[in-house]
């Protein structure tokens, strides 16, 4: 094998693997201790800081593939279009795969992982939330609800608490959150229990 298919091979490899990660997300592990997981999920030994202090790994799946992929294409390029000697053509094609994987890099920090934060049980605690029938419930008849739930509107099956009719438009809020249902009570009556 010649270097020019070296570098073809490896910008191929390098372009399969990319597009399976962007499509598909699927998981690998590659001995020793890097762990690589679809486009999202990264784990290693080098760890960088994100806008937010999360810790991503320099060194993951999608960073790897770039650098196949641009250490190939470079590589390829300088063997098939220059006489530049193999060692320093090496040289090149390094950089440039290092390149293409610090871009992909900063577009995992600045871009994808920007908005990440820490999930908060909090977030998902269900008893004291707020909202608006969006159907009518009553005995026997399950209704829907509307709320807020960090700047996404969300939808739940709701049955009133105690049976008595709830009106599509009502403000409710939720009381108990059982198998995925919110039993709720008009937000007026709870007012004035208080």
């Amino acid at each position: 094998m010649n270097w020019e298919t070296f570098y073809l091979i490896c910008f191929v490899v390098g372009i399969i693997l990319s597009l399976l990660s962007a499509l598909g997300g699927h998981h690998l592990h590659l001995p020793g201790h890097l762990h690589m997981h679809g486009p999202m999920h990264i784990h290693g030994h080098v760890h960088m800081h994100g806008h937010d202090g999360h810790a991503a790994s320099a060194v993951n799946f999608s960073t790897i593939t770039a650098f196949l992929a641009w250490f190939g294409a470079a590589g390829y390029l300088v063997t098939k279009y220059s006489a530049i000697r193999a060692v320093l053509t090496l040289g090149i094609a390094a950089v440039f795969g290092l390149a293409g994987a610090a871009i992909v890099f900063w577009f995992l920090i600045k871009v994808l992982f920007k908005s990440e934060r820490a999930l908060d049980p909090a977030d998902f605690e269900m008893i004291g939330v707020l909202g608006r029938m969006t159907s009518a419930a009553g005995s026997g008849m399950t209704g829907e609800i509307v709320f807020s739930r960090n700047g996404s509107r969300c939808y739940l099956p709701a049955r009133p608490e105690e049976g008595h009719p709830i009106a599509k438009g009502v403000e409710v809020v939720v009381t108990r959150y059982e198998s995925g249902i919110a039993y709720v009570r008009a937000w007026d009556e709870v007012a004035q229990l208080k």
